[in-house]
C-alpha cells in the first residue's frame, strides 16, 4: 500500500449485507449527491459533443445520444471520479472482503422507444476467477421505474449457477444482439424503482433485465460500472483485463 492509502468507508450495516447474500442485490438509496449526477449528465454529452469527436466515445453522428458510451473510465477523469466513488468503494469492499478493483464501465442513455435488454447474468458476458463480481448501476434520472426502462431482478437467482444463454426471443422488447437467460420463469421478478443518486449493487450471477423505454419524453440514463475483488481476473476478455483500483 502506498502512504497515501486510506481505509475505505463501512456504509453498510450487517444486516444489509446478509439481505445481499440472500437476494443477490441491495439499493442503496441516495448513494452520490444530485449535483454531482446532473454535473456528469452534462459532462457526457459534452463529450460527444466535441469536434471531432474523441476516438475512444466515437460512433454514427445520428447515435451520439444513444448509443451507450463504454469504458470512458479508461479515457476520462470525471469517469473515474464516479467510478472510484468512496460510497461505492466502501460497500464493494464490505461485500467483497478486499478491495475491489474496476474492469468496466457503460454509460447507457436509453432514449424513449430504446428497447431493454433481455433476461441475462452478466457472469455470461465477463467470466472472472475467483468469481467476485459485482456490478454498481447507479440512476441518473429523477425517477427510473417501469415506463421508462428500470431495471428487473429476481431475487435469489444468484445461488442458481451460470445458467445457458441463448437468443433474445422479444426482439420488440429487447436488444437483439445480446443474449437471453434460458429457461427462467420470469413472472417472479420484479422492478427496481430508483431515484436519482441511487446506486443498486448486484451479483454477477442474478438473473436480471430492462424493458422498452415506453415513456413519450423521459429519458433512463445510468451509469454502470463492473468490479472484481483485487485477487480476481477477468478470463478470456482482453478487453477488459486492465484492473482500476478505488483508492
Amino acid at each position: 500500500m502506498n502512504e497515501t492509502y486510506t481505509k475505505p468507508l463501512t456504509p453498510l450495516t450487517g444486516e444489509k449485507i446478509e439481505f445481499f447474500r440472500e437476494q443477490g442485490y441491495f439499493l442503496l438509496k441516495k448513494g452520490m449527491t444530485g449535483d454531482l449526477i446532473d454535473a456528469f449528465n452534462g459532462h457526457i454529452y459534452d463529450i460527444r459533443n466535441q469536434v471531432p469527436m474523441p476516438e475512444w466515445a466515437a460512433c454514427d453522428l445520428s447515435k451520439k445520444y444513444t448509443l451507450r458510451l463504454f469504458n470512458s473510465h479508461k479515457h476520462d477523469s470525471f469517469s473515474r471520479q464516479l467510478m472510484k466513488h468512496a460510497v461505492v468503494r466502501g460497500v464493494l469492499a464490505q461485500l467483497m472482503g478486499k478491495e475491489a478493483v474496476c474492469v468496466q464501465s457503460m454509460y447507457f442513455y436509453k432514449e424513449p422507444g430504446a428497447p431493454g435488454q433481455a433476461s441475462h447474468q452478466d457472469y455470461y458476458y465477463i467470466k472472472n476467477d475467483p468469481m467476485t463480481m459485482i456490478a454498481a448501476w447507479t440512476a441518473m434520472e429523477d425517477v427510473v421505474d417501469e415506463e421508462n426502462g428500470c431495471l428487473w431482478v429476481i431475487p435469489g437467482t444468484h445461488k442458481l449457477g451460470l445458467l445457458p444463454h441463448g437468443a433474445v426471443k422479444n426482439i420488440e422488447e429487447h436488444e437483439s444482439w445480446t443474449e437471453e437467460t434460458e429457461g427462467v420463469d420470469t413472472s417472479c421478478q420484479i422492478p427496481v424503482i430508483m431515484e436519482k443518486g441511487d446506486i443498486l449493487f448486484f451479483s454477477e450471477l442474478l438473473i436480471h433485465s430492462s424493458n422498452k423505454n415506453r415513456s413519450k419524453d423521459r429519458w433512463r440514463r445510468s451509469y454502470v460500472c463492473h468490479y472484481i475483488r483485487e485477487d480476481s481476473n477477468v478470463l478470456h476478455r482482453e478487453d477488459i483485463r486492465q484492473k482500476y483500483p478505488l483508492y
